[in-house]
């Protein structure tokens, strides 16, 4: 089998598949790795550091063509489907459950793609999350970029021009990316206290030192494998008002809560952003599905009422280095159950394969992504 490594997009530093790994690719009994010349770059992996490695650099044309699975982050532009066969394979975090119209592009040329962010979070499925990866770097980078911005000291003082209080921050969600936030405000010397609507995600927080947030009556989902679901207009009305009574008490508000294939809760009006101190800074990790924050706009950072809002959904993109190298172990992991031989077996007798292949032969096997195609028809 020929396996492809792809260049991502011009905003897009990450790689799918770094150097330190190839050698993990040919255990899998892999014939031929092609690597897109420049894949790297931004990552700081150059051209030399995959040959050295037994990788062979190739120009993109030739990748789409030959390689019988193809490895990416980003979905390929419909002119590049155009190029592809039934036969090949896609590999990536495509986004399908809002990127939907990839999902029907991929089905009307009977082309075939797993997508790892649909994965099941089952324990046997963590060593292939790459959501779980990609967030631990989110809510470290949230943090620093908080710091950053903050005109005042994370830590407590003691000069002798008197006391300095520490920062208050105040988490928004406490999945994978709220829990690094939480660990990395305290390394930093902050004042933690976090919310969730999941009450599993109490004795985390504590645990990490940080005060739980509650509010009564939050609606759970087993079924939801581990993720938030929509609450009802009662819960949000008093969520809305102990959030904004906490949100005026931070000098650090970071936003994690997202719904699968929904827009994102909004947890912060205009109206609270204008109650904060000024110099505040909220960091909204969800901007890219609408936001958490009112008045947040995705892919930039602005200042609403002396208060810094940074709409970031990929932080993971700056600090490219280890994140494609956990990027790569999460896809590693994964191929060492879609390969046999060398070659992609269709398995869909295995819950990890059924719930990340959203096309193949003209079909969805993803039962998340079949129910937000469905619902969309």
């Amino acid at each position: 089998m020929i396996l492809g490594i792809l260049k991502e997009p011009a905003l897009e530093s990450r790689v799918a598949m770094a150097p330190g790994s190839i050698a993990a690719l040919e255990k899998l009994k892999i014939g031929k790795i092609l690597v897109e010349t420049g894949a790297g770059l931004a990552a700081y992996f150059n051209d030399q550091t995959y040959t050295d490695k037994g990788a062979i650099i190739s120009d993109r044309a030739s990748i789409l063509k030959e390689a019988h699975l193809i490895l990416c982050i980003h979905p390929l532009e419909n002119s590049e489907l155009e190029q592809l066969s039934p036969s090949q394979a896609l590999l990536g975090q495509f986004n399908p459950l809002q990127n939907t119209d990839f999902v029907e592009a991929l089905l009307n040329k009977n082309l075939s793609a797993f997508s790892l962010d649909t994965i099941p979070r089952t324990t046997r499925a963590q060593a292939m999350d790459v959501l779980s990866s990609m967030a631990t770097a989110s809510g470290y980078q949230a943090i620093l970029r908080a710091a950053t911005l903050l005109p005042r000291f994370f830590p407590m003082f003691m000069t002798a021009a008197g006391t300095i209080k520490p920062a208050k921050v105040l988490i928004l969600g406490a999945g994978v990316a709220g829990l690094q936030a939480i660990a990395t405000a305290r390394r930093l010397g902050g004042v933690v206290e976090a919310f969730d609507v999941r009450s599993a995600a109490k004795e985390e927080v504590l645990s990490l030192g940080a005060k739980f947030v509650e509010v009564e009556g939050a609606v759970e989902d087993k079924s939801a494998g581990g993720y938030a679901i929509e609450q009802t207009d009662d819960f949000k009305k008093r969520q809305a008002a102990l959030i904004q009574t906490h949100c005026k008490q931070s000098d650090v508000v970071i936003c994690t809560a997202q719904i699968p294939g929904r827009r994102a809760p909004l947890l912060i009006e205009k109206a609270t952003v204008e109650a904060m101190k000024p110099g505040s800074v909220i960091v909204d990790l969800a901007a890219s599905t609408g936001g958490n924050c009112e008045v947040t706009e995705n892919g930039k950072t602005i200042q609403y009422h002396q208060v810094n809002i940074i709409g970031e959904s990929n932080l993971p993109a700056s600090i490219p280095s280890d994140t494609s190298n956990m990027y790569s172990k999460n896809i590693i992991n994964f191929l060492k159950i879609l390969l046999k031989d060398g070659e992609v077996e269709y398995n869909f007798e295995d819950d990890l394969i059924t719930g990340t292949c959203i096309a193949h032969q003209g079909n969805i096997h993803s039962e998340r992504v079949k129910r937000v195609m469905t619902a969309k028809a």
